[in-house]
C-alpha cells in the first residue's frame, strides 16, 4: 500500500498532518516549474521581450534626473541696486545655497540676524542678471525670475514630480493588478507623451508645476508595468540578472544627461529648457508599436483565469520558441483545456490585509525603501563642501552620485549571488546604520576629547572622515532601496503584484521628497532628520531578519503561495533535529512521586470521561488512541 501512494508536495504542512486525498497538484497554478518549461524555458520570446522592456530604462533616467537642469540655481548679479542702499558693493551674490535651495549664499558663519539682513538687502534688487552654471543657458528659474520672494515656486515644480510619481505607483498598481500590466503601459506611453511635450509650452510656473504633476504620474505608471513585466517574465536563475540591466542603463542615463543638456544649449528657436524637454521625451515615441508587440503578461492571465486568452498566449509563445504542442499536447495544455468555462477573477491589494505574514513583509520593505531613500539625501548633503565654488560643486557633486549609483550596481551583483536577497538587502542596511552613527556621534566624540586644542585639524579631520562615511553611506543606502524593491516584487504575488510593487516604489518616493522638504526650510532640522533615520535603519535591521529567503524559489501566484512564502530556518535539518531529540537525562523516579500520580490519574479520568462521552461508533475508532495518550502519560508502554 505504501508502494502506491503519490509523491508528497514541495511543501510539506508545517503541523505534521498528511491531507488524507492524495490528488496530484494541478500544473497551471506551477507556472515557473511547470507552464514555462513546457513552453521552452526562457526562450527567444521571453528574451525578445526582457530586451524591450530594457530600452526604455533609459529615457526614464534622463526624466527622473532633469530636474538638476530645468531647476538649478543659477548666479546672480544685481544690475539696479536699491539707490538708498549706500553700502552696496555691487559683488554677484550667490542664488543657491550648497544643499541647492533658492536663498542667497551670503558666507558660512553668518548668525540668523545678519542673514536675515543680507536676505532683505538681496531682495531688494530691482533688476538681477542670472547666469545658469549647469550646461543650460535658460532654465525655468531664470525664465520667470524665481528669486526672492518667488523662490518658493521652484519647491513647488520639485514637490510636483515626486508627488505625482507617488499618486502614479499607488493607483497604477492597482490598474495593473485590475486590469492587466500592457493596458497600464500603453496608458502610460501615451500620456507621457502627451503631458511630457506639454510641459516645453508652460507659459508660467503654475502650468509647469501642474503638467509635471501628471507627467510624474504617468512616468511611475511606466516604470512600475515594465518592472512586474519583466519579473514576470523570466525563471528565478534570471530574474535578478535582468533587473539589473534595467538598473544599469537607468544610472546611463543620469551619466549622459549632463552631455544631453549641453547639446541643448544656446538653441535659436527655443529656449534651452524647452529643447531639453522635448529632447527627453520624445524617444518614449519609439514605444507606440508596443501596442501591437508587446502581449500581456501570462503569467497574470493564469493567475486570474483568463484561461480563453492565456490559451492563444501559451500557442504564440510555444511557435516562437519553436516547441510543437499541437501533435503532442503537453499536461498543461490538457489541463488549460478543461478550465476554459471558468471566469476570470481579480484580487485588489487591499485583500493583502486579510493575510497574516505577507502584509508584514510588504510594510518592513516599505520601511527600508523609505529610509533607503530618506537617508541617502542626509548623506548626500553632508558630503557637499559649503566652501567650494558653485561651478565646481554642480558637475563635481552630479558626477560623485552618478558614480556612487554605478558602484552600487556594481557592487549589490556579487553580493546578492554570495549571500542571497535578505542577507545582501541585511549587509547593506548594517552598513547604512553604521554610517550614519558614525557620522552622528563618534566624530565629535573623537574632535572633543583627541583634538580639543588643535582646532584647525580638528575640523580637516572631521570634514574628511564626515565626506567619507557619507560616501559609504550612500554607497549602502541606495543598495538598500534597489534591493528593497526588488525583494517585494518577488515575495509579493501575482495576482497582487502590481499594488505591492506600488507601495514600496511610492514608500521610495516619500523618502526622495524629503530632499525638497528639507530645502524648503532651508535644511533646518536637518540633524533631527539624519537622526530619526539613523533609528529607521536600527528596526530595519531588526525586522529584515523576519523576511524569506526568494533566491531560486518560483514566484508566488496567489494570495495563499504569498502567505505560505514565509521565513526559513536558520538550522539546519541536523540540526534542527539534535535540538528536539531526547536528552540523556534519567526521568524514571519522576513517575513515582506523588504529584505525578495526582496528575496522571487525574489525565485517565478526563480521558475515560471525554470517551464515554462521544458516540459508539467515533469510540471504536479512536479509543484505541485515547487508551494509548493515557498509557504514555502514566509511563507505562501502550501494548
Amino acid at each position: 500500500m505504501a508502494a502506491g501512494r503519490q509523491e508528497a508536495p514541495d511543501h510539506q504542512p508545517e503541523n505534521g498532518f498528511t491531507p488524507l486525498d492524495h490528488t496530484p497538484p494541478k500544473l497551471l497554478p506551477q507556472i515557473d516549474a511547470s507552464v514555462l518549461p513546457s513552453l521552452g524555458g526562457f526562450g527567444k520570446h521571453q528574451k525578445q521581450l526582457v530586451v524591450l522592456t530594457w530600452i526604455p530604462a533609459l529615457f526614464i533616467g534622463f526624466s527622473q534626473f532633469s530636474d538638476y537642469f530645468l531647476l538649478a540655481q543659477p548666479n546672480g548679479t544685481c544690475v539696479h541696486p536699491p539707490a538708498n542702499d549706500s553700502s552696496w558693493t555691487g559683488a554677484p551674490p550667490l542664488l543657491a545655497a550648497p544643499g541647492g535651495t533658492p536663498a542667497f549664499h551670503l558666507g558660512s558663519n553668518e548668525t540668523g540676524e545678519s542673514y536675515s539682513g543680507g536676505m532683505a538687502m538681496l531682495c531688494a534688487c530691482k533688476e538681477w542678471k542670472l547666469e545658469l552654471l549647469t550646461g543650460l543657458s535658460q532654465n525655468v528659474v531664470t525664465k520667470w525670475n524665481l528669486v526672492c520672494d518667488s523662490a518658493w515656486k521652484v519647491h513647488i515644480a520639485k514637490f510636483s514630480l515626486l508627488v505625482g510619481s507617488i499618486f502614479g505607483y499607488l493607483v497604477m498598481g492597482v490598474m495593473a493588478d485590475w486590469f492587466g500590466r500592457q493596458p497600464v503601459l500603453i496608458l502610460s506611453v501615451l500620456f507621457v507623451l502627451v503631458f511630457g511635450l506639454s510641459v516645453s509650452f508652460s507659459v508660467n510656473a503654475t502650468m509647469f508645476s501642474t503638467l509635471r504633476f501628471f507627467e510624474g504620474f504617468c512616468l511611475a505608471g511606466l516604470t512600475l508595468s515594465l518592472y512586474v513585466l519583466r519579473i514576470e517574465l523570466c525563471l528565478p536563475d534570471w530574474r535578478f540578472s535582468m533587473t539589473m540591466v534595467a538598473s544599469f542603463l537607468m544610472v546611463a542615463g543620469q551619466l549622459l544627461m549632463p552631455g544631453v543638456a549641453a547639446l541643448c544649449r544656446n538653441w535659436p528657436d527655443r529656449d534651452d529648457w524647452q529643447v531639453l524637454q522635448i529632447v527627453i521625451i520624445s524617444p518614449f515615441v519609439l514605444m507606440l508599436p508596443y501596442v501591437w508587440i508587446f502581449p500581456e503578461s501570462l503569467r497574470w492571465l493564469l493567475a486570474t483565469q483568463h484561461y480563453r486568452r492565456s490559451k492563444v498566449m501559451m500557442l504564440r509563445i510555444a511557435k516562437k520558441n519553436q516547441v510543437d504542442m499541437t501533435t503532442e499536447p503537453s499536461g498543461v495544455l490538457i489541463e488549460l483545456e478543461q478550465e476554459l468555462h471558468k471566469k476570470p477573477q481579480r484580487t485588489c491589494i487591499v485583500k493583502m490585509m486579510s493575510t497574516r505574514n505577507l502584509w508584514k513583509n510588504i510594510v518592513v520593505l516599505c520601511v527600508n525603501s523609505l529610509t533607503g531613500y530618506g537617508i541617502h539625501h542626509c548623506f548626500s548633503r553632508s558630503m557637499m563642501d559649503p566652501e567650494a565654488r558653485l561651478t565646481a560643486m554642480c558637475h563635481t557633486d552630479y558626477y560623485t552620485m552618478a558614480g556612487i549609483a554605478l558602484a552600487t550596481c556594481l557592487a549589490v551583483c556579487p553580493a546578492v549571488a554570495l549571500m542571497g536577497r535578505r542577507g545582501g538587502l541585511l549587509t547593506f542596511m548594517i552598513i547604512t546604520a553604521l554610517a550614519s552613527l558614525l557620522q552622528l556621534g563618534l566624530l565629535n566624540l573623537i574632535g572633543k576629547y583627541s583634538l580639543r586644542h588643535d582646532t584647525v585639524l580638528r575640523d580637516t579631520l572631521n570634514r574628511k572622515f564626515s565626506v567619507a562615511f557619507s560616501i559609504i553611506g550612500m554607497f549602502s543606502s541606495h543598495a538598500v532601496s534597489t534591493l528593497s524593491i526588488f525583494f517585494c516584487a518577488e515575495i509579493t504575488p501575482t495576482v497582487i503584484r502590481g499594488g505591492g510593487l506600488g507601495l514600496v516604489l511610492a514608500s521610495a518616493g516619500f523618502g526622495m521628497l524629503t530632499a525638497p522638504i528639507m530645502e524648503l526650510h532651508n535644511q533646518k532640522g536637518y540633524f533631527l532628520h539624519h537622526v530619526i533615520f539613523a533609528c529607521c535603519t536600527l528596526l530595519c535591521i531588526i525586522c529584515l531578519l523576519l523576511l524569506p529567503e526568494p533566491r531560486g524559489q518560483p514566484l508566488p501566484e496567489s494570495l495563499a503561495d504569498g502567505e505560505s512564502f514565509t521565513r526559513q530556518t536558520l538550522l539546519r535539518p541536523g540540526e534542527q533535529h539534535l535540538l528536539l531529540a531526547k536528552t540523556d537525562r534519567d526521568y524514571s523516579r519522576v513517575h513515582d512521586t506523588p504529584i505525578h500520580l495526582t496528575a496522571t490519574g487525574s489525565a485517565t479520568v478526563a480521558a475515560a470521561t471525554a470517551l464515554a462521552a462521544v458516540p459508539a461508533s467515533y469510540a471504536l475508532a479512536t479509543g484505541g488512541e485515547l487508551l494509548d495518550n493515557c498509557a504514555v502519560a502514566n509511563g507505562v508502554k501502550a501494548s
